[in-house]
């Protein structure tokens, strides 16, 4: 970049941790009575079980089975996916894989240099699931 100028960030906030589990069922009594945390939904679908936390507010905790632990993956909210996701291409950024939808919007994961994992996220149906919860649907 030349110098006087300089790139915009198209990071709005921190909205997730992606938590992965080997033991679900010991990790939700673990978050939730170890912890203290409260459980916002428990979902089965698509062969995979996924639990959101709030420990202290957001960034809330997501508990996924799919995913193999230990490992955490920052999930960062972006005003518009596509216009980031360019902006990010522009300066050498490289997504991992491509996008894909989860309940609150569609997502492009991406690692950094030394593997870690994160991903940006348009929130186009902001906590859809935690809305259904209160609702009484969106439990296991």
């Amino acid at each position: 970049m030349s110098k006087g100028k300089t790139a915009t960030n198209p990071f709005k906030r921190l909205v997730y941790v992606y938590v992965g589990t080997s033991d679900f069922d010991g990790d939700l009594d673990y978050y939730g009575n170890k912890l203290g945390a409260k459980m916002l939904w428990n979902l089965k679908a698509f062969g995979a079980r996924v639990a959101a936390f709030d420990l202290c507010g957001e960034p809330y905790l997501l508990l996924a089975d799919h995913v193999k632990a230990p490992s955490k993956r920052l999930i960062y909210e972006v005003e518009d996916l596509e216009r980031a996701a360019d902006e990010l291409k522009g300066r050498g950024w490289k997504p991992d894989g491509g996008s894909f939808e989860i309940p609150d919007g569609p997502c492009i994961n991406f690692r950094d240099e030394s593997g870690n994992e994160y991903a940006i996220l348009q929130m186009s149906r902001p906590h859809v699931l935690e809305e259904e919860s209160r609702k009484g649907g969106g439990r296991k």
